[in-house]
């Protein structure tokens, strides 16, 4: 009879190792690291523990028994470098049998050797959506106005008061950002930094307290080593990160919250839109808006998402991709798609709305202008007339989840203009490849936006 995915990549651990690490209620680990430099076996180390509802792998002999249970996820550091071990697993103190608890898989790591698996998804039919991932991160401010120390656990439904600051008021906002895995096997993030910052700026408006950039993207990067099994292959997508950060305390009058909680969880994604790669088709929008002057269409706040939901289901149902929003005083000068700025091209000259306030500061859209400055492209960051799309050579939009889409056809009142007979223009091209060729560590990152996660 086969044995258990599972059970076989315990045997190979144990073979490895020789015998298993043993786990205590009271974080006391036996190690065979620890054997091996001849420390004391049952000396505490490092651990994070975290009970969870999984199976029970009760080895005897050669035959694994499985049966319910509960598992731990627990990490620790030897004086040789990381031992990683488990992904959601543990190993309790038999007086002369280990005996495993795992959720999913065993997954053993060392420093100079990793055993790295995949989540057993369909990798080839990947899209943009939410899958169900290991861990997510939990941190919450204290009274004194700081952070907490913040831990991993188990994804899964968190608890707010019906009272919380961001339930009844919309005091909250959120960040996006991407983890990629090369095809030699490395981890990278995007410009986190970036993210924490739009965060700091966000916070300040909504009268909240944020993370500091450290804190922001060393939560990011435990919570992307939590889910590396998510990452997707290379070339395959990318782990979608969601920072939250939330007024999770209770409050009855307008005030801000008394507590903020700030939360990261993570999803392996594809393509943004339907069309995948192919160019989108946009409706402007002439009605309604996005964004005011002076309020808050400048930062991530959740609150200015909701409401165009409404209009995009509208536009969706015409057979439009998205809708383009003009600006709310004079209606005819271009701000920002639903979800992600907006680029013009015209005789190689790229032009894109300004930051007024009512435009988000998208971290793609900035490191586009900086890729195409970097190319010899000549970018302006301007008021961008509505007339102008219809002159235009190619227009494309840029954002975290899309990164670059390249617009087919745009639909103003009852004009509709195709673009290059609906196929992708040679700027948008040569941005994509340039920005994604950083982002996925084909080429040498001379911008410096990259950082490993190791």
């Amino acid at each position: 009879m086969a044995m258990p995915m599972a059970a076989t990549r315990i045997q190979r651990f144990k073979a490895r190792f020789g015998k298993f690490p043993n786990l205590t209620t009271r974080s006391t680990v036996v190690s065979a690291t620890a054997a091996e430099e001849g420390r004391d076996a049952k000396k505490p180390l490092h651990c994070y523990l975290q009970a969870r509802k999984g199976d029970h792998f009760n080895f005897q002999g050669n035959r694994p028994e499985i049966r319910p249970w509960s598992s731990v996820f627990f990490s620790f550091n030897s004086a040789t470098g990381m031992l990683q071990y488990g992904r959601e697993h543990c190993v309790s103190c038999y007086h002369n049998l280990g005996a495993l608890h795992t959720q999913a898989e065993a997954v053993a790591t060392s420093a100079s050797e990793e055993v790295d698996e995949l989540a057993d998804i369909d990798w080839d039919n990947l899209r943009f959506g939410i899958q169900k991932t290991d861990y997510m991160y939990l941190m919450k401010c204290c009274q004194d106005g700081e952070f907490c120390e913040g831990d991993l656990r188990p994804f899964g439904n968190i608890e707010l008061s019906p009272s919380a600051g961001v339930l009844n008021y919309g005091q909250g906002l959120f960040e996006g950002l991407k983890a990629h895995r090369t095809y030699d096997g490395r981890i990278l993030l995007f410009r986190p930094e970036e993210n924490a910052l739009r965060m700091i700026m966000g916070a300040e408006r909504m009268c909240m307290t944020a993370p500091s950039i450290e804190q922001f993207v060393e939560a990011v990067k435990q919570t992307v080593l939590a889910n590396k099994r998510w990452i997707p292959p290379a070339g395959k997508g990318s782990l979608y990160i969601r920072p939250l950060l939330l007024g999770s305390g209770a409050i009855l009058g307008l005030a801000p919250a008394p507590e903020i909680s700030f939360l990261i969880y993570a999803s392996p994604v594809g393509n943004y839109f339907k069309e995948g790669l192919a160019p989108i088709q946009l409706q402007v929008e002439t009605k309604y808006h996005r964004a005011t002057p002076g309020g808050t269409g400048g930062v991530k706040a959740i609150g200015n998402y909701a409401p165009v939901l409404r209009i995009q289901e509208v536009a969706k149902g015409k057979g439009f991709s998205d809708v383009l929003y003009l600006d709310a005083i004079n209606n005819k000068y271009l701000e920002e798609v639903s979800s992600c700025n907006i680029f013009v091209v015209k005789d190689k000259i790229i032009s894109t709305p300004a930051l007024s306030g009512s435009v988000l500061p998208g971290i793609t859209r900035k490191s586009i202008i900086e890729v195409a400055r970097s190319r010899g492209y000549e970018v302006h960051e301007r008021l961008v007339h509505v007339d102008e799309l219809m002159d235009a050579d190619e227009v494309f939009c840029t954002g975290t989840a899309v990164v670059i889409s390249a617009v087919g056809s745009i639909t103003y009142l009852d004009r509709r203009l195709i673009y290059r007979n609906g196929a992708p223009g040679e700027v948008s091209q040569e941005l994509y490849s340039a920005l994604t060729s950083i982002q996925m560590g084909l080429v040498e990152d001379n911008m410096g936006w990259t950082m490993e996660v190791k």
